[in-house]
């Protein structure tokens, strides 16, 4: 986020003073000239006159020409110039790498420590990731080597911000509280103190990030005290507030931290974007409201403001919400297109920004009817949700917290202290005692003895007894399977055929000649197929028996969906289609697949019975070098619960419930496979089967 950027600029500290350029004729040396135009140069960065002090920095670099710790600390500041001013950072990259050369010729760890700490953040800028990571492992050798507290505090704080980057929230709090216990260490300043609050202000964001408000607040809470002297973070610190207060539904605490942001004097730039950024909160929270007006009200100061910061996120991020509230008024071409302004960058700059913003535009496309773009866009939406779940089921956070609370430390060391008193004093204990126990450990070993015989007797005997079960057990399953799998996979078949002859039998005047004859061709057909598929069955199930092991072969798929499309030819009112255009071989074992397929269509068809239009389509590909097969159904769909027996062991198997998600998952483990669901209510669901 674009706040937390800013904050770091705090971590390099200047003094204000005069801007006269400095007489250097009455210096006699080389270093006292250096000295006077380096505090030159950082009372320009002070005011922020980036163009002039790119001047002179370039000046005091040819001025320092055999002084590399000079020419580092001058191509540091040319770097802040270029990266502060409208964002120019391919030209901040150049002079902060330049930097960062003239600090090792120098060994000077400070300009070092300044120069790569703002790397860090310039390669996220200009999407290095290749450099950044080589800069990462760079900085984690620095802190495993230095002892220098300056370089401990800033390191640690960047290394945090590398992993907030990528949401390993774990990771960034452990760092970040490095980082703060390190900044405690350095001699008191304002700026240092800043740092401290605006570290615990960047962890409040990690916990808004995750949803966990009330410890935001705490954290938030932790951080007033240090940045009370800066009306900049204070100002960040209310936009924090007010997201949480937004999230706990308290209008007037919400209220209170808005105003208040307005009172702060802030240079233009960061007052637009705290503006814009505290407007962004008050729209989302009168559009969750359903105050539409209201929020609409509040997305345009946001945008406006987002405009004149000049800042591309928080711009990106006040078009997101505008998008949000115009697709609530149902002004969805508008929605359409500030949405599409907003996703330009979005996936740069904020990965929960980017699945908003993709959701948003196929719902808006959607209510126009435009269903290939709705999908479209869907479709991403899709793909990145579920990669930020995964990453959000990845994080740990307690522990992140448990290792930096000293207190519970100091706690530890006392309680072994204690145990170590106590244990010196037993030893002490029993070496009187030693004489008194040697005549009894002879007699303690001879009972010993018989007492480890007589349990490796029973040991064994348990042991036989556990093969037995085991083995009646696995003969208990694999009976319920094949029970199961006759059950489900023949009673379909045979319920169509009986269902045929009842009707040609009872209600022979609904049946004209035409159809009499496609009823009985069709009626030939199933019951061949039927057949074929008993046999097919039946010889599995015998193979099976002493055994339930999968045999891996060269199976093509087209043979699997012809066979299948066979055993389901007796189904009328559903379209069944396969599409296999790369004509995939498999790698596996014919009958489970073929099973598993079986049953995954029967469940389709089960679940189209109320479906107008049906259709079943069955695919096989290959994505990532991976094969796969999957069938979709254009039914009712359904929620997670539904599909419980794929990932819930304790689902139970009965006969009448037939084959059962829960044994399919069973096959397809057997076979090395992965199922996976998609259902979505109302349009329909895909199991994909990954091999």
């Amino acid at each position: 986020m674009t706040q937390a950027r800013f904050l770091f600029l705090f971590l390099i500290t200047f003094s204000v003073f005069g801007q006269q350029e400095p007489n250097l004729a009455r210096l006699k040396s080389t270093d006292e000239k250096l000295k006077v135009w380096l505090k030159y140069t950082n009372e320009l960065l002070d005011l922020e006159d980036y163009p002039k002090l790119i001047i002179e920095a370039q000046k005091g670099i040819r001025l320092a020409k055999n002084h590399p710790a000079y020419i580092s600390r001058f191509y540091l500041q040319i770097g802040t110039a270029y990266e502060f001013s409208n964002n120019q950072y391919p030209k901040a990259l150049i002079n902060y790498e330049q930097s960062w050369k003239y600090a090792r010729k120098a060994n000077h760890l400070k300009n070092e420590t300044s120069a790569i700490m703002r790397l860090n953040y310039v390669y996220y800028s200009v999407q290095d990731t290749i450099k950044r990571k080589n800069l990462i492992d760079y900085i984690k050798k620095v802190l495993d080597t230095t002892k220098n507290v300056y370089t401990q505090s800033v390191l640690n704080g960047s290394l945090g911000e590398y992993y907030l980057d990528y949401a390993e929230y774990e990771n960034f709090i452990k760092y970040q509280l490095k980082a703060i216990n390190y900044k405690k260490q350095l001699p008191k300043s304002i700026p240092n103190t800043e740092n401290i609050g605006v570290s615990y202000s960047q962890i409040a964001s990690a916990y808004i990030k995750m949803k966990q408000f009330d410890k935001a607040i705490e954290y938030l809470n932790e951080a007033a005290p240090y940045i009370k002297t800066s009306p900049y973070v204070s100002a960040f610190s209310c936009n924090y507030y007010m997201q949480c207060f937004s999230a706990q539904k308290k209008t007037d605490s919400v209220l209170k931290y808005y105003k208040l942001i307005y009172t702060y004097p802030t240079v233009k730039d960061s007052l637009y974007l705290n503006l814009s950024f505290a407007n962004q909160s008050m729209s989302k929270f009168y559009a969750d409201k359903r105050q539409i007006n209201t929020a609409y009200n509040y997305a345009k100061k946001a945008v406006l403001f987002g405009q004149k910061s000049t800042d591309e996120e928080i711009l990106m991020e006040a078009n997101t919400i505008m998008g949000r509230v115009l697709y609530e008024k149902k002004d969805y071409k508008n929605a359409i297109e500030t949405l599409k302004k907003a996703s330009v960058n979005a996936l740069n700059y904020d990965k929960e920004f980017f699945v908003t913003i993709n959701k948003k535009l196929s719902q808006s496309y959607a209510a126009l009817g435009l269903w290939k773009e709705a999908y479209y866009y869907n479709e991403i939406y899709s793909k990145y949700n579920d990669e930020m779940m995964q990453e959000s089921a990845k994080q740990n956070i307690a522990n992140a917290e448990s290792r930096y609370q000293n207190k519970t430390k100091q706690q530890k060391i006392q309680n072994l202290s204690t145990e170590n008193t106590i244990k010196n004093i037993q030893i002490s204990e029993a070496k009187k005692q030693r004489l008194f126990l040697i005549s009894g450990l002879a007699l303690v070993g001879i009972i010993g003895l018989l007492l480890f015989r007589q349990s490796q007797i029973r040991k064994k005997t348990n042991k036989k007894l556990q093969l037995l079960n085991q083995e009646l057990d696995e003969a208990n399953k694999i009976k319920a399977r094949f029970f199961s799998i006759l059950n489900h996979d023949l009673r379909s078949p045979v319920s169509n055929l009986i269902h045929f002859l009842h009707l040609q039998k009872e209600s022979p005047e609904l049946i004209d000649e035409e159809t009499a004859q496609r009823m009985q061709t069709k009626i030939i057909s199933g019951a061949e197929n039927l057949l074929s598929s008993m046999e097919d069955i039946l010889l599995w199930s015998k193979g099976q028996m002493e055994n339930f092991k999968p045999h891996f072969k060269e199976i093509p798929v087209e043979t699997v969906f012809e066979e299948t499309q066979k055993h389901f030819s007796s189904i009328e009112n559903i379209s069944i289609s396969f599409e296999n255009p790369e004509n995939i071989i498999l790698n596996t074992d014919a009958n489970y697949l073929k099973t598993i397929i079986r049953n995954l269509t029967g469940n389709a068809i089960k679940a189209l019975d109320k479906t107008k239009n049906p259709s079943i389509i069955w695919k096989a590909g290959q994505k990532d070098h991976q094969f796969y097969l999957s069938i979709t159904d254009n039914g009712p769909g359904g929620t997670q619960e539904k599909f419980k027996a794929l990932y819930d062991e304790s689902e139970v198997i009965g006969i009448k419930s037939g084959l059962g998600l829960h044994l399919i998952r069973d096959l397809a483990n057997a076979i090395n496979c992965k199922i996976e669901v998609c259902s979505k209510p109302g349009l329909g669901t895909t199991f994909t089967i990954k091999f």
